[in-house]
């Protein structure tokens, strides 16, 4: 094994820092490092060391002594938010052996399986690891990791055979450059709500009865609302960079009234001083997909709330006429820009708030899902509202 070789190939991963410093803020952990393991080895590559661990790039551990070594035999996530009362792991001797009491560590899987190595974690504190928002983006890294670990092999076997176009390598690197921005404006966004979380936890811990505890539990709903609603759209957006296209599991049994007025009930508790006034009159059933048309309802009605007149009511409607589906999401204020309007349905834009905060993805995983059911989704705004329409045919079951 050249060792560093191995250091070598992480290290030209220039989103690697960014990768590090995410890990660390998003899950609280002391430790945070990108491991080749194999059999024989365990070499850290890449590392953020902010409690003194010791150990540097290019440093080994005995691969025998680590549970980076037992992922690597069946290729699942471990995650222990406190070893002392975790029943799996409470007299494992690797926690002992290098002082931590939380831990979190995903493969690095290759595209023809084979397990690379890890991303892994660790912290003398336990540490609340288990919330979907933090293991679905640890999982999400550890995928971008192997793929750029891949595409970086490609780069170099291209350059040196030439068998690859000029032009398919500059699209290999904008694809590279857009996965380091997407991990940037990851680190970016979850940071804040995290944080939020965090806080207000605290202040909660520390004083039960405190009077603004209703204010303060508003204010964590918030920021696990917007957190979902990243990971969620992270999550569909990277699968469709990485090769997997958006897919949607059509079923016509289920209503999605009750859908679409629990995606209504939820941002109404996260904004109750926002109005939300709704139409609903579909004729059951409608042939889709309920939880990604969820996920579209919810992106436009978050929408039309982060960037409405809070003075004035947003309103919904949904109905079934002439053989198709239709909702429309409709907010007072400001138009949008013709400048924004260019690119509103592209990923990583934003609307004409620079102090918005947010992917920049809700509108372009709206319109993939509009797209994946042969629908469209379209926009009119002008000085009294701006109306989101999507409308979409009915078909038959499994068209």
């Amino acid at each position: 094994m050249d060792i560093k070789a191995e250091v070598s190939a992480v290290q030209q991963i220039g989103a690697v820092p960014k990768i590090l410093d995410v890990v660390s803020r998003m899950t609280g952990m002391g430790f945070v490092a990108i491991a080749r393991v194999t059999s024989k080895h365990w070499v850290c590559c890449a590392v953020r060391d902010n409690i003194d661990f010791g150990l540097a790039e290019g440093g080994e551990l005995q691969v025998e002594t680590t549970i980076c070594n037992e992922i690597r035999q069946h290729g699942k996530t471990v995650v222990i938010n406190d070893v002392e009362t975790d029943g799996a792991f409470c007299n494992h001797p690797t926690p002992v052996m290098y002082g931590f009491r939380s831990y979190i560590s995903a493969p690095i899987v290759l595209s023809d399986g084979t397990i690379w190595g890890t991303l892994c974690a660790i912290d003398p504190k336990p540490r609340d690891l288990g919330k979907p928002e933090i293991l679905g983006s640890f999982q999400l890294l550890s995928e971008l990791i192997a793929a750029q670990l891949e595409l970086n092999q490609r780069l170099e076997q291209s350059q040196t055979d030439l068998r690859i176009s000029q032009a398919d390598l500059l699209d290999e690197r904008r694809t590279s450059e857009l996965r380091e921005q997407f991990i940037g404006v990851l680190g970016h966004d979850l940071r804040n709500p995290l944080a939020s979380v965090d806080a207000g936890m605290r202040v909660l811990l520390r004083n039960p009865g405190n009077k603004k505890a209703a204010e303060i539990i508003l204010s964590i709903q918030k920021s696990v609302l917007r957190m979902a609603g990243l990971v969620d759209n992270i999550m569909d957006f990277a699968r469709g960079r990485l090769g997997g296209a958006l897919t949607i599991k059509r079923d016509a049994t289920q209503p999605l009234t009750p859908v679409l007025e629990h995606v209504i009930a939820e941002l109404k508790s996260a904004w109750p001083d926002v109005e939300i006034e709704a139409a609903i009159d579909v004729e059951e059933p409608v042939n889709c997909d309920r939880s990604k048309m969820g996920q579209l309802f919810s992106n436009l009605l978050g929408n039309a709330i982060t960037y409405g007149d809070h003075g004035r009511p947003v309103r919904v409607s949904a109905r079934t006429i002439d053989g198709a589906f239709e909702l429309a999401v409709a907010n007072y204020g400001a138009p949008i820009s013709d400048k924004a309007m260019e690119n509103l349905f592209k990923p990583y834009t934003r609307g004409d708030r620079p102090s918005q905060q947010g992917l920049g993805l809700g509108l372009y995983i709206a319109s993939q899902i509009a797209k994946a059911h042969g629908g469209v989704l379209k926009v009119s705004s002008g000085p009294e509202e701006t109306r989101f329409v999507f409308e979409m045919p009915q078909r038959a079951e499994g068209k």
